[in-house]
Parts: structure tokens; C-alpha cells; sequence
């Protein structure tokens, strides 16, 4: 007798193990709990009772044996009734005949007191030392079996419960983190967005503007152009915020930052064993943003037979991971970007042409610093503010300072400007930063060719203000020279003579075509 009893409880025990994997959802996995007792042990009635975080009142959440309504009764304050007795003490408690048990309220209405005795168990759920509900049947056993071993029994049940219900919260807790962490990076990225744009009021940078939100609701691919600094990234995490896809993963992956032979394993994943050191599956990066956006950051690095497999991506959808032969389907948009012209690199024949095409859907010169320098006022601002809530001072550019600043290239764009004024923010001795302050290079730039700076204050300045005026113009006009020289008293021929003098015939020839390909978007 006893050895049956022992080998149904372990079978029990075994089909509620089983169930670990419902966790997410707690009533529906108790309430399988519930079934499998009553299956295999027949027990015509059970509750599981839990305590409210919130009223502190408990609570049956699930049953077995009691109608929707009945369950809805039960609700008990601590230390009321047996229920409330065993949650307050933490102790089973054992009712031979809850007839003559006056502690037994019977609230739920679900037995009848006038019948054959009727005996109940109830044991407490704890969880780290602290009691967290009641769990209670109708007697297990006949009355052969001790009432210890129903209580034996039914304290290991509550154990399995108590940890169904801590993995419960566990993940509870992970989808509040990551749901506040997932508002934070929005409001992150919407805020980094309005100031990206605020401080953008150069014509190069409204007509991006412009283009990140034609394309950014479309399904097209993009591909962002432009030197390094110059916000490629942000403006991929925009495209992807200002998309339908924005509920969904953004991934990134640095085709230049890993090597040949782990780029393929990043992008497309591995079955485990499929080469030296790889001892279980992983999830390529494309597979983790299933109906979100993959951003391939410095995309001419990648190598030719990766090209391969990606442009067969781009192409068909789907792909094979690392060691397997089973074909997978995605739903992923590609933001793809490079600081090298790709033209170039397939006539190197460093670059895959079909892939070239494939990628270049939606082109999208995002400006150097030079030829935004209408923004650099903004911009100097905007990262003086920043530093200063972080290094908690205050300062300003003289004009002369101003002067320098503004005549001189930004090779590194606008990464190399913050870098510059955090930098100023550390060394500064006073509010107000003098040119002797400033870094040496910004007097005579030699990194690059054709960046030496020569310092005319009054002309340069005349001459900037002058070229943004054009360009302003130009942009209010859809960059058609005739309509923007008639807009501010210029004839045709001195309109051209400052678009050659200023070198703008390439600035215009993009946006033209920029324009045309919104125009086509659109329609």
C-alpha cells in the first residue's frame, strides 16, 4: 500500500514538473496543477489561494470543484477563518470534519455542512521564509492514510508552486525593466532626434530631414553615405523609430569592428558544432530582429563571400545558419551605411555589384560638418549645455574663438566638435575660452589634403554668410538656380558665377536628384 502511494505521488510530482514551461501565464499553469491532482490523485475539490501585493487580501485565483462564482467568494482577510490561519501562522493545518470545525467559514458556499463529514487540509505556500498564499483540498487519501502524509504530500506541491510563482515575478519584473528601459531609449532617441534636427537649420540638413521621414514609414532599404562623424547611426536609429517596425528590435552590427571568418556566424547564426568552439546554437543578429531593423554599419568591409550570402538575403528573405541545412525566413529592413564610395569599390571589384544595387534603394548623403557650418552656432551651443550638466561649468567661445572655429574643415564632423568642447570643458580655467586655449591643429589643419586653413576674418565671414544665403535660397526653390536667383535679385549670370565660385554645382546636382527620387517615393 504504501509503495502505490509513493509511486502515484512521484508520477504526480513528475506530470506537475512538466509545467514549469506554462510559467508565464500563473492561473492557467495552477489551474493544470489542480487537474493533475484531481487526475491522478481524485480529489473533488481545491483551491489555491495567493496573496494580493496590492490589497494584501487573499485571494483564490485558482480551483478545482467550485464554479466561477464560488471562486469569486473566496476572498479572506489574513488570519481569517483556516485559510487566513494558515497563511498568518505559516503551518498546515488539518480540519477532520469541517463541520465541527467552527474556524471553517465555508465561504465559498461550495460544500454542504449538513452531509458526511468532510475532511480539508490546507498548507501554506512560502517563498523566502515568508508565507505567500494557502494552497487546500478536500483529504488526498482514504482514511487508511495518515493525515501527515497528505500534509507531506501536499507541502512538497506548495514548494513546486512557490517557485512556479517566484519565476513568475522573475519575469514579470524582466518585462517592467525592460518595458521602462524600452521608454527610456524612445525618449532618448525622440529627444536625440528633435536636437539633431534643432540644430540643424542649414538647407543640407532640412532636405534630410525631409528624406528620413518620406522613407522611414516604407519598407525600402537604405543606404546612408556620408564621412565618418557625421551621425550615420543616429540617423538609422531615426529611420527605425520613425518606422512601423519601431516596436521591434534594432539591431547593429559593425561590419568593420569583427573578423572575416565571425561575420558570417554574427549575421546569419550557428547551429551548435558547426565549427571549433561552437557549443551551442546562437541566433544570428538577423534572425534576433524578426520584423524589426538590422543597421549594417560600415558596410564596404564586408567580405565577398558574405556579400554573397547577404545579397541573397536582401533577395529572397531567407538563409541558412552556420552548420545547417534548414532554411530560414525573416522579416528584417536594412539600413546599411559607409563612409567609402562603393561606386569606387566595384570597379576595385571589392564590392559586389548586384549587392550595390540591391542596397542602394534609397541613398542618403548625410552632410559633413563643412558644409553645414550655417548649424555650427547651434551646434556649439547645444554640446556647451551638455558638458556642462556634466562637468557642472558654464562657459562661452570668444568671437575670436568663434572666428576659428568656424573657418576651420571639422574632418572629424560633428563627433570631432563635441570631442573638442568636452575637451575645453576639462582644461578650461575660466568662463569665457580664448583662442589660446584651443587646440593647436585648429590653426593649421594638415591631416587632410586640400584642409590648410588661412585665417581672413572679415572676408571669410562675409564670404560664409554669402555661400549660406545661396544655398537658403536654393533650397526654397528646389534648388532651380533661375528661380533662386530672381528670389534674391541676382541675374542668371551672377547666380552661376557664385555657384562656381563656391563650388555647389555637385551640392546642387544631389539635392536635385534627391528631390526627384522624394517625388517618386510619394507617388
Amino acid at each position: 500500500m504504501q509503495n502505490d502511494i509513493f509511486e502515484l505521488e512521484l508520477k504526480t510530482l513528475y506530470a506537475i514538473s512538466q509545467k514549469i514551461g506554462q510559467v508565464l501565464d500563473l492561473d492557467h499553469t495552477l489551474m493544470t496543477i489542480l487537474e493533475i491532482l484531481s487526475n491522478q490523485l481524485s480529489i473533488e475539490r481545491g483551491t489555491i489561494t495567493l496573496k494580493d501585493r496590492e490589497t494584501g487580501l487573499l485571494r483564490i485565483i485558482a480551483s478545482h470543484g467550485l464554479d466561477p462564482k464560488e471562486q469569486e467568494r473566496g476572498i479572506y482577510q489574513p488570519g481569517e477563518g483556516v485559510t487566513g490561519a494558515i497563511f498568518d501562522t505559516a503551518q498546515p493545518f488539518a480540519v477532520p470534519d469541517i463541520g465541527k470545525e467552527p474556524l471553517f467559514l465555508n465561504r465559498t458556499q461550495a460544500r454542504s455542512l449538513t452531509k458526511n463529514s468532510l475532511s480539508f487540509i490546507g498548507v501554506p505556500i512560502v517563498l523566502n521564509n515568508e508565507p505567500i498564499g494557502v494552497f487546500s483540498v478536500d483529504r488526498l487519501f482514504g482514511p487508511e492514510v495518515d493525515f501527515q502524509e497528505d500534509i507531506r504530500f501536499l507541502s512538497i506541491v506548495a514548494a513546486l508552486m512557490a517557485q512556479f510563482v517566484q519565476l513568475n515575478r522573475q519575469v514579470e519584473r524582466r518585462e517592467a525593466h525592460l518595458v521602462t528601459e524600452n521608454r527610456s531609449l524612445r525618449a532618448e532617441v525622440s529627444a536625440k532626434y528633435n536636437h539633431f534636427f534643432a540644430v540643424g537649420v542649414s538647407p543640407a540638413m532640412q532636405s534630410l530631414n525631409k528624406m528620413i521621414r518620406k522613407v522611414a514609414p516604407s519598407r525600402a532599404s537604405v543606404l546612408l553615405l556620408g564621412e565618418s562623424g557625421t551621425g550615420k547611426t543616429l540617423t538609422a536609429r531615426i529611420i527605425h523609430e520613425l518606422s512601423q517596425r519601431s516596436r521591434n528590435p534594432f539591431a547593429k552590427v559593425n561590419c568593420a569592428a569583427l573578423p572575416d571568418n565571425l561575420i558570417e556566424s554574427e549575421l546569419f547564426g550557428y547551429e551548435r558544432g558547426a565549427f571549433t568552439g561552437a557549443t551551442q546554437m546562437k541566433k544570428g543578429r538577423l534572425e534576433e530582429a524578426d520584423c524589426g531593423t538590422v543597421f549594417l554599419d560600415e558596410v564596404g568591409e564586408l567580405p565577398l563571400p558574405v556579400q554573397a550570402k547577404l545579397l541573397r538575403f536582401l533577395q529572397e528573405r531567407e538563409f541558412e545558419r552556420l552548420g545547417s541545412t534548414r532554411t530560414r525566413k525573416v522579416d528584417v529592413r536594412i539600413v546599411a551605411a559607409t563612409n567609402i564610395d562603393l561606386n569606387q569599390a566595384v570597379e576595385d571589384g571589392r564590392f559586389r555589384s548586384d549587392l550595390f544595387y540591391r542596397l542602394n534603394v534609397f541613398p542618403i548623403a548625410i552632410p559633413p560638418l563643412r558644409q553645414r557650418k550655417a548649424d555650427l552656432p547651434l551646434l556649439i551651443d547645444y554640446f556647451i549645455g551638455k558638458t556642462a550638466s556634466e562637468y557642472g561649468r558654464q562657459f562661452f567661445f570668444s568671437s575670436e574663438c568663434m572666428e576659428i572655429l568656424t573657418v576651420y574643415n571639422w574632418p572629424g564632423n560633428v563627433r570631432e566638435l563635441e570631442n573638442l568642447i568636452e575637451r575645453v570643458a576639462i582644461m578650461a580655467e575660466s568662463d569665457q575660452i580664448e583662442a589660446a586655449m584651443l587646440p593647436a591643429y585648429l590653426f593649421s589643419c594638415k591631416r587632410k589634403p586640400g584642409c590648410e586653413v588661412t585665417l581672413s576674418p572679415t572676408v571669410s565671414k562675409l564670404e560664409m554668410m554669402e555661400r549660406e544665403t545661396l544655398l537658403e535660397a536654393l533650397a526654397r526653390n528646389d534648388w532651380v538656380q533661375q528661380k533662386a536667383a530672381r528670389e534674391i535679385g541676382l541675374t542668371l549670370r551672377q547666380m552661376g558665377y557664385r555657384v562656381k565660385k563656391f563650388k555647389l554645382d555637385q551640392v546642387i546636382r544631389e539635392n536635385k536628384r534627391q528631390n526627384l527620387q522624394l517625388k517618386k517615393l510619394s507617388n
